[in-house]
C-alpha cells in the first residue's frame, strides 16, 4: 500500500525509517519531510496543515493510509477533515479527532479532564490576564520550584520550572503578555512533582488497543536537569526501569 506520513522532524524520520521496512509498503510519501526522511521515502512539498492539498495528493497517488506525526494538524482537525469528506472518508488517518487532540492541544482541558475522571494529577489553577491576582495568590500556596505551562502548543518549549516565588510571579506576567504568543494567553500554574517519569503510547480505535514501546525524554538543555526545556529533546527507548511490574 501507499502511505502518506505528515511532518518534518526527528519523530517523523524515526517513523519513516521504521514504516519503510514493512513489506506491506509499496511507496512512502512524507509531507513535507526532511533530509533524513528523503533517504527512506519520497518527500512531498506540502505543508502538514494544508488539508485540501494533502487530500488531493492522497487521491491522486492512491494513498491507503495517512500517519500524522506532529500535534498541529491533529489539533487543527485533520482526522475530521478527511473523515467528513466523501472522497477521502475511506482513507484511515492514524491520529485522534480534533476533540481527542484537545488533550494535547490544551493543558487546561487535559487537567480538567483528569480532575473530572479522578486521574491523579498535580494541583493546578488556570490563569489569564483577567484573573492574574488569583494566579499570584495560588503561587504563594505552593512550594518551590514553581511550574508554569502555556495552555496551547509550543513545540515542547512552553513549560517553565522556576526556583523562586519572585521569578515565578515575574514569568507568569511575561507569559500572559505574549512570551509564547497566543499559546500562553492562558497559563496553567501547577504544583511541582518530583520523581521519575516516562511516556506510554497507545494506539486505539476506541474499542481495541495496542500498547507501543515506552520512551523517556530529556527536555532540559543543561546537564543534570538544568536550564530551559527544549523542543528537540533526546529520548531513549526502551526505558531501562520500565519493567513489566513497573508498567502495571
Amino acid at each position: 500500500m501507499n502511505i502518506l506520513l505528515l511532518g518534518s522532524g526527528g519523530r517523523e524520520h524515526a517513523l519513516a525509517w521504521k514504516i519503510a521496512q514493512s513489506p506491506k509498503v509499496s511507496k512512502l510519501f512524507i509531507a513535507p519531510g526532511n533530509a533524513g526522511t528523503a533517504e527512506v521515502g519520497q518527500n512531498v512539498n506540502i505543508n502538514a496543515n494544508d488539508f485540501e492539498a494533502l487530500k488531493r495528493f492522497a487521491l491522486d497517488n492512491d494513498v491507503k493510509m495517512v500517519v500524522v506525526g506532529p500535534e498541529d494538524p491533529l489539533v487543527n482537525g485533520i482526522y475530521d477533515n478527511f473523515k467528513s469528506d466523501a472522497l477521502t472518508a475511506h482513507i484511515p488517518v492514524i491520529g485522534p479527532s480534533k476533540k481527542g487532540a484537545t488533550l494535547e492541544g490544551s493543558k487546561d482541558f487535559a487537567k480538567a479532564f483528569m480532575s473530572r475522571h479522578a486521574i491523579p494529577t498535580a494541583r493546578y489553577k488556570t490563569i489569564t490576564v483577567e484573573n492574574i491576582d488569583e494566579g499570584l495568590a495560588f503561587l504563594e500556596t505552593l512550594k518551590a520550584p514553581y511550574v508554569l505551562k502555556a495552555d496551547g502548543l509550543c513545540a515542547g518549549k512552553g513549560v517553565l520550572i522556576l526556583a523562586t516565588l519572585e521569578e515565578a510571579k515575574a514569568e507568569l506576567q511575561h507569559m500572559l503578555h505574549g512570551m509564547f504568543g497566543n499559546a500562553s494567553a492562558s497559563v496553567v500554574v501547577e504544583e511541582f512533582l518530583s520523581g521519575i517519569e516516562c511516556s506510554v503510547f497507545v494506539l486505539t480505535d476506541g474499542k481495541d488497543y495496542q500498547i507501543l514501546p515506552e520512551a523517556k525524554d530529556y527536555k532540559r538543555i543543561g546537564e543534570q536537569d538544568t536550564g530551559l526545556n527544549t523542543g528537540g529533546m533526546g529520548s531513549v527507548s526502551p526505558v531501562p526501569f520500565a519493567t513489566p511490574e513497573w508498567m502495571k
